[in-house]
C-alpha cells in the first residue's frame, strides 16, 4: 500500500508540471521576442571640394666631395625656403623630409664625385596659390616637385559630420527590419565605429608644374569623407 501511495503522488506531481508548460506556450513555441535586438551597419558619406594642396620640392647638387656637396644643397635650398615666404607660405607649412648625400657615379659607371638632395613638403592654404608658390620655389632653384596631395582644412568637421550620418543610416535600416519583424524599436544599446576613411591622394608627375611654370592649373574635383558605424538596438 505503501508503495501505490508514492507512486500516485509522483503521478500528481507530473501532472502540475504538464499543466504549467501549457499555461506558458511560449517556452516551448519560441514565440517569445528575441532579447538580442537588432544590430546594424550604417554608413555616411560627406562630399567636400578640396581647398589646400601639399607638394614635395627638392635640391638635388653635385660636388667633387660630400662635404662641398652638402654647403652647395643648403645655400640652395635655404634660398628656396626664403622665396616661399616671399610669396606667404607660413613657416609652419614648411617641414623638411630628407636630407642626404651619396656617391655618384658617371655613364661610364665610375665614381665622379657626390650628390646632396634635400626635399621639403609644403603645405598651401587656397588652391589659387598654388602656382604662383611653386613658380618661386622653382625660379630660387627647386628642381624637383611631386604632388599635389589634395586635402580639406576642416577634415575633422567632415569626419564627425560622415558619423554623424552612418548613425542615422543604422537607426532607419533598424526602423525597416523592426516593421519587418513585427516589433517595436527601443533604445541603442552598443554601438561600434566601423572603417572610415578618404579617398586617395592625387599627384601629379614630378616635373610637370616646372616643365610650364607660367600655366600650373589644380582640378581639385571632389573627395569623399565616408565612416561606418555597427549599431545595436533594443526591441520591445
Amino acid at each position: 500500500m505503501k508503495l501505490i501511495r508514492i507512486a500516485v503522488v509522483v503521478a500528481l506531481a507530473a501532472a502540475v508540471v504538464a499543466l504549467a508548460g501549457v499555461g506558458r506556450p511560449e517556452a516551448a513555441g519560441g514565440a517569445s521576442k528575441p532579447s538580442g535586438g537588432i544590430t546594424v551597419t550604417g554608413l555616411g558619406t560627406v562630399t567636400s571640394v578640396p581647398n589646400e594642396a601639399e607638394f614635395s620640392l627638392a635640391v638635388q647638387t653635385k660636388a667633387a666631395t660630400a662635404r662641398e656637396a652638402l654647403a652647395g644643397n643648403a645655400g640652395q635650398m635655404r634660398h628656396v625656403l626664403a622665396a616661399l615666404r616671399s610669396v606667404g607660405v607660413d613657416k609652419r607649412d614648411v617641414k623638411t623630409q630628407d636630407v642626404s648625400v651619396s656617391r655618384s657615379y658617371g655613364n661610364d659607371g665610375q665614381p665622379d664625385g657626390y650628390s646632396a638632395r634635400n626635399s621639403v613638403s609644403v603645405r598651401i592654404h587656397g588652391l589659387s596659390r598654388a602656382g604662383k608658390v611653386l613658380d618661386a620655389a622653382s625660379n630660387a632653384g627647386a628642381d624637383e616637385v611631386e604632388g599635389p596631395s589634395l586635402s580639406r582644412s576642416d577634415q575633422d568637421a567632415l569626419q564627425a559630420k560622415a558619423l554623424r550620418r552612418a548613425v542615422a543610416d543604422a537607426a532607419r535600416k533598424a526602423r525597416v527590419l523592426a516593421g519587418a519583424a513585427g516589433v517595436s524599436l527601443g533604445a541603442v544599446t552598443a554601438m561600434t565605429e566601423g572603417a572610415s576613411g578618404s579617398p586617395q591622394p592625387y599627384f601629379a608627375q614630378a616635373g610637370a608644374f616646372l616643365a610650364d611654370r607660367a600655366a600650373a592649373p589644380i582640378e581639385p574635383g571632389t573627395q569623399d569623407v565616408q565612416a561606418s558605424v555597427k549599431v545595436t538596438f533594443a526591441i520591445t
